[in-house]
C-alpha cells in the first residue's frame, strides 16, 4: 500500500514537472516565433527593427554614409563567430527584458561593453586612416572615442 502511494506520488510529480516544462517550452517557442527570433541570427539590418524602438536608428542608418558599407552587425558585434553570437545573445536578453518590462532608458543608450565593441570595429575598418594614431580601444581612460566626433556617421543626423 505504501509503495503504491509512493509510486502514485512520483507519477503525479513527474506529470506536473512534464506539464510545467511543456508550458515553458510552449511559451518560449511562441515568444521566439512572435519576436521573429530566427531573424536575429541573420546579418539583415531589418531584424533590428523587429522592435519598434529601433525604427529611428534604422531610418537614420538608411540615410547615413555607412548604409552602403556596413550593416548593424559590422559595427555593433565582435567579428569572431563565437563572440558575435554571444554578444547577440547577451544584447537580445537585455533588449527583450527592457522592452518587455518597459524599463529601458529613453532614448535607448549603448552600454559601455557595446561601446568598446563599436570602437574596436571603427578602428578595425578605418585602420588605414588611423595609422600612427593609438586609439586605445578597450581602455576607457585613454580611448579616443570615434563616436564622440563622428556621431552622425552610423545613424545619420541626430535629432
Amino acid at each position: 500500500m505504501k509503495d503504491q502511494r509512493l509510486n502514485r506520488k512520483h507519477g503525479f510529480l513527474a506529470l506536473a514537472l512534464a506539464g510545467v516544462l511543456g508550458m515553458l517550452a510552449g511559451l518560449g517557442t511562441y515568444t521566439f516565433t512572435y519576436a521573429h527570433g530566427l531573424s536575429y541570427f541573420s546579418n539583415d539590418p531589418k531584424a533590428c527593427v523587429n522592435c519598434h524602438i529601433m525604427r529611428d536608428h534604422y531610418d537614420g542608418w538608411l540615410k547615413s554614409p555607412h548604409h552602403a558599407a556596413a550593416t548593424c552587425n559590422d559595427c555593433h558585434t565582435p567579428t569572431s563567430f563565437i563572440a558575435k553570437y554571444l554578444s547577440k545573445a547577451e544584447n537580445g536578453f537585455w533588449h527583450s527584458k527592457g522592452f518587455t518590462l518597459q524599463d529601458f532608458h529613453e532614448p535607448i543608450m549603448i552600454r559601455s561593453h557595446n561601446s568598446a565593441v563599436l570602437q574596436n570595429n571603427c578602428v578595425r575598418c578605418h585602420q588605414n586612416l588611423l595609422s600612427g594614431l593609438d586609439a586605445h580601444a578597450g581602455d576607457a581612460q585613454k580611448m579616443l572615442d570615434c563616436v564622440s566626433c563622428h556621431r552622425e556617421v552610423g545613424h545619420g543626423p541626430v535629432r
